[in-house]
């Protein structure tokens, strides 16, 4: 493996530079602790002081309203598939509406439907998930207990750029793939989640913003771990959290915040860094094939193929001797795909560009 590889991966993703050194500091020794953050007690003031102040910058950074809770939880999203379900399908007698958009959003479908009663409102298996719905094509109903969807399919490469659904029906969206990637009308959401490894940190913690209203909804007799009352009231420190991944997240936000210039300058950039690789792939559909409908392009995954198996497998040999890794597509998928997270930089996309350009040209 090249020691400067960059890392185009699905997930875990990339961290900013600045991050990584303060990452690097903190194992040997916390400043203003004097310990490793892997010694710290999550029992601890300074990590009390941690929680707070991350939550503080996901609210200045998404313009959260006050009724919101900013949880710090664990299990990925998939436990989120089950969380959600148990909070707001118990009892309904009409069925939730949820959008089947590709591979992550067929697990979320799955674990929903051991809960309760499922609408899948419009599925692209037919079409092998190469586009989203239309709005015409989404009969949403005002009676839903809620409507769930995924924001970023990070398999296929699809991103919604646009709110879905109906005022009055609460909105639940798993933005695990381009949360804080750009901004977000997150005060039309009841309910989002995230987990952090592909914009945000390492794997370990999920961000979940959920409204006070949903909360009144909840159920008795939830298991208190999978209830997210329990974890509101204890301020994300129910049990022994992860520590490390939430301080990482911490360092994120504050990168975003005080470096980048907030979620509008990130959107700018991952722009940028997107249209490098579609500009590219355009020019030359003899060799690259871009597997997405243009108008649901992804800005975080960036999913095309190559005319045949062994030109697939030449470029992918070609490029991890070149110092890119990860961009074997998902298993699921195969072909290739780029993942342009935000500590992804825009010159190491314009240098993947460039590979990609030589490639074209001599194979």
């Amino acid at each position: 493996m090249n020691r400067n590889s960059l890392n185009f991966s699905g997930g875990p993703g990339a961290l900013p530079e600045s991050v990584l050194q303060q990452v690097q500091q903190a194992v040997r020794e916390v400043p203003e602790v004097g310990l490793s953050i892997l010694g710290i007690s999550h029992r601890s003031d300074w990590f009390a002081a941690v929680i707070a102040e991350l939550e503080r910058n996901v609210r200045t950074l998404l313009a959260l309203p006050d009724d919101y809770h900013v949880l710090l939880l664990q299990g990925g999203a998939t436990q989120q598939f089950s969380m959600v379900p148990m909070l707001l399908l118990h009892g309904a007698t009409q069925p939730a509406e949820y959008l089947h958009t590709g591979y992550w959003s067929g697990k979320a479908v799955r674990a929903a439907q051991g809960h309760g009663p499922v609408r899948v409102l419009w599925s692209g298996e037919a079409a092998q998930w190469w586009r989203l719905p239309r709005d015409a094509e989404l009969p949403f109903s005002p009676t839903a207990p809620y409507l769930h969807y995924v924001s970023n399919e990070t398999v296929e490469g699809l991103q919604f750029h646009r709110v879905l659904g109906l005022d009055e029906v609460p909105r639940v969206c798993d933005m695990s793939s381009d949360f804080l990637s750009a901004p977000c009308a997150a005060e039309r959401f009841a309910l989002i989640y995230a987990h952090a490894q592909k914009n945000i940190g390492p794997a370990g913690v999920t961000v979940v913003l959920v409204r006070d209203a949903l909360l009144a909804r909840a159920p008795e007799g939830l298991p208190d771990f999978l209830d997210y009352r329990t974890h509101a009231a204890a301020h994300s420190n129910f049990n022994t959290p992860p520590v490390f991944a939430i301080y990482v997240v911490l360092l994120v936000t504050r990168w975003l915040l005080h470096e980048v210039g907030g979620l509008a300058r990130m959107a700018e950039i991952n722009q940028r860094k997107a249209q490098t690789l579609y500009d590219l792939i355009d020019a030359h559909p003899g060799v690259y094939r871009g597997r997405a409908a243009v108008a649901d392009r992804s800005r975080m995954n960036v999913v095309f193929e190559l005319p045949d198996a062994a030109a697939t497998q030449r470029f992918l040999a070609q490029a991890q001797a070149a110092g890119f890794s990860g961009l074997a597509g998902h298993r699921a998928l195969g072909g290739i795909r780029a993942s342009l997270y935000n500590g992804l930089t825009l010159e190491a996309v314009q240098r993947l560009a460039q590979f990609m350009e030589d490639f074209a040209r001599h194979g």
